[in-house]
């Protein structure tokens, strides 16, 4: 592929994460138009409901957009949704070549966009850095073809594998860059999940702080089957605007399910897994129609065994600090059970190891 067709797409790809976290449930898309070698339109979609980027593009070029080529990460749409399809403003401009990183998986389009530009006259080429296009959008992708979240478990531990001491402290075990990172995936996500133990325990916040710019605080999720979670919690302040959930069970008491509802939380009822505790898929298709795409869990042990043996996350982010904590008693970041053979263990798929600021290392990987 030339270079200068992957320079544009990449230029593409970086004005569509300039808005990451903003565009729920819409995917994150980027458009520049190019004329003469030259750009003469660039935009991106910045929120759901709003113009998408083509459209934005489109603007800014003008008439001289008649012959251009216009380069975006994701397949133009071509249906009527919260804004009227991409295909039909392209053609009426004139647009002469389309490059397409990767093809839409929604039903709506999925190769229909393209179909319709090729119709047209339209010279469309699909596939420039297609695999850095399907990482950007991979939130959107899970939530379009199954009505789900993605969902992300992030934990933070010693380089023994303990997520706090004996006695249950915690903070810090990893470092400021470390923990500022969090909270970038935190601007980018929908929603943040927690159980109630890590509410009576740390008394978070759950809100974002990021050291550059403003951040967007999440929608915080509290696993809490009995609805016990106690209303002085720092999340049911006024220090975010951000919603709260507490998913509880039928087994939650109406007194309880009061408490929290004038303490300012939404309750909703989940059907309950084994042990009578909130059942992790039914709680990510009720999200998931709540148009709820993507979804940080950030809680002790046991929540994150749950989720895993529930087969709801789909990427693991592990920061690890080079510290020894020791103590048998010391929790680690899966609980449960466990396996009994490490033929049962789960392998992380496309590993990714990034060294972080003071000695800590970022480990990613899929499930």
């Amino acid at each position: 592929m030339d270079e200068t067709h992957i320079a544009f797409m990449q230029r593409a790809l970086d004005l569509a994460r300039q808005a990451k976290g903003r565009t729920s449930p819409n995917p994150l898309v980027g458009a520049v138009i190019v004329k003469d070698g030259k750009v003469i339109g660039e935009g991106y979609h910045k929120k759901a409901g709003t113009a998408h980027a083509e459209v934005h593009a489109l603007n800014a070029a003008g008439e001289n957009a008649k012959g251009a080529t216009l380069y975006t990460n994701l397949e133009p749409c071509c249906h009527w949704g919260r804004t009227p399809p991409c295909t039909a403003a392209l053609i009426n401009a004139g647009i002469a070549h389309v490059y397409v990183a990767e093809v839409d998986l929604n039903p709506s389009v999925a190769g229909k966009g393209v179909q319709q530009l090729q119709n047209a006259g339209i010279d469309v080429h699909v596939g420039v850095c297609e695999q850095e296009a399907s990482d950007l959008n991979e939130v959107h992708r899970k939530y379009i073809q199954t009505g789900k979240p993605f969902v992300i478990l992030k934990t933070a531990m010693s380089l023994d594998g303990k997520i706090a001491t004996v006695s249950g402290e915690s903070q810090w075990i990893t470092s400021e860059a470390s923990r500022q990172r969090g909270h970038e995936v935190r601007d980018a996500v929908d929603a943040i999940l927690v159980g109630r133990g890590t509410v009576e325990r740390d008394n978070p916040s759950l809100t974002t702080r990021l050291q550059d710019r403003e951040g967007q605080d999440a929608i915080r999720i509290v696993l809490d089957s009995h609805g016990k979670t106690r209303t002085d919690a720092r999340i049911f302040n006024a220090e975010s605007e951000a919603g709260v959930i507490v998913a509880v069970t039928a087994e939650a008491p109406p007194e309880n399910v009061n408490a929290l509802e004038k303490a300012g939380a939404e309750v909703i009822t989940v059907p309950a897994s084994h042990g009578n505790q909130v059942c992790f898929k039914s709680l990510m298709e009720i999200l998931g129609k709540r148009e709820i795409t993507s979804v940080l869990i950030e809680g002790g042990g046991e929540i994150n065994a749950s989720a895993i043996a529930a087969g709801v996350v789909d990427k693991v982010m592990c920061f690890v600090a080079p510290k020894l904590i020791g103590g048998q008693d010391a929790p680690g970041p899966i609980g449960g059970i466990g396996i009994r053979s490490l033929a049962d263990a789960i392998n992380l798929q496309r590993i990714n190891i990034t060294q972080m600021p003071e000695h800590d290392l970022l480990i990613e990987g899929y499930l």
